[in-house]
């Protein structure tokens, strides 16, 4: 700290002079050298920095100049009613010869390095370097990439911005190496001649008029597309659905006739086992054996019965003898053949 000291103290004699200047917070310096015992005369090719104090010797032999680093804005526009001064908007014609009047505002900064450029070339404050260098060039290079839209064009929002942005690069080429950094261009209000204007905005809303009634259209076409599609999934549900109900039929169908064919193979076997049974009961009663058994039933039947002898002959006197076994094996041999007559039948 006593060295510090020292040093200021000594310092100061050399400081008292000295010609000071300095820098605000956005503010670069440029020096220049009206004469000098050592070093070039003019303006010095360095920049001083924002925010400092710079001493220089010998004193009143320095001119200092400073430039603002922060964003300006040119802007170039009517005046509204009550202001002063001249309209300062852009006027041209349009790519098919109509009148118009553009407000913009160009946003500018100066390049800090290429301060001492400045002020050799252009001028000693930011006003003078836009009056000078910025608005002139603005307004003819922000004219010519605007006069390329038709008119129609100017109420198209990206047509209007895609032209200015054209207009920044043509600004950023020409005024770059000249120490101006150009931020933006931005288009603001535009003015026709009133009754062109007019047809302009009737052209206007009857194109959104038009534009509103197509999507209309494609919207109910589109609804239209969806009830044809939910249709066709519901036909072509119901058809499923008939088709599994027509299969099910088909098999319960085939599975009943299989049952009726099994049921009558059954009952025709049946049929055929009983008339074999009879045949075969046939054939035992037309043998010896069958006699047999009709005597049999016929003796049961006469079991217990009274048997009555009739007189034959003349006066009813005489009596014949009558064999029972002749009469029952004649009655057993007819009995037979009616039987096998029947189950041939």
């Amino acid at each position: 700290m006593k060295r510090l000291g020292l040093a200021a103290l000594l310092a100061l004699p050399m400081m008292q002079g000295c010609a000071s200047h300095s820098t605000d917070a956005n503010e670069v310096g440029v020096l220049t050298r009206k004469f000098t015992l050592l070093g070039e005369k003019g303006v010095q090719p360095e920049t001083y920095a924002p925010g400092a104090t710079y001493f220089f010797f010998p004193p009143f032999s320095t001119d200092w100049t400073t430039f603002e680093t922060k964003l300006q804005n040119l802007r170039m526009r009517a005046k509204g009613a009550g202001e002063e001064g001249r309209t300062d908007d852009i006027e041209f014609k349009t790519v098919d010869g109509n009148d118009i009047a553009v407000d913009v505002t160009v946003s500018w900064r100066v390049d800090p390095s290429k301060a001492p450029h400045l002020v050799r070339k252009v001028g000693s404050t930011t006003r003078e370097v836009e009056n000078r260098l910025v608005g002139p060039a603005a307004r003819a290079l922000v004219r010519d990439a605007l006069n390329v839209l038709r008119s129609e064009d100017f109420y198209t929002a990206d047509k209007r911005f895609a032209a200015a942005e054209k207009a920044r690069k043509l600004l950023e080429d020409a005024l770059g190496s000249e120490g101006i950094i150009v931020e933006q261009v931005i288009p603001h209000e535009h003015r026709f001649n009133p009754e062109y204007e007019t047809v302009i905005r009737d052209k206007k809303l009857a194109e959104q008029t038009a534009e509103k009634l197509r999507s209309q259209a494609q919207a109910a076409l589109e609804e239209a597309k969806r009830n044809l599609e939910t249709a066709k999934g519901t036909v072509s549900q119901k058809i499923a659905q008939a088709q599994g109900e027509l299969e099910q039929t088909k098999l319960a169908a085939d599975a009943e006739l299989v049952r009726a064919n099994n049921e009558a193979t059954a009952i025709l076997k049946e049929a055929e086992a009983k008339s074999k049974g009879i045949a075969k009961e046939n054939e035992a009663l037309a043998g010896a054996g069958g006699r047999t058994m009709v005597k049999l039933r016929i003796a049961e039947a006469l079991m217990g019965k009274q048997l009555l002898f009739m007189p034959t002959g003349k006066g009813g006197t005489t009596l014949q003898t009558v064999d029972m076994n002749q009469i029952l094996s004649q009655y057993a041999v007819s009995k037979s053949g009616a039987q096998a007559s029947s189950s041939g039948e």
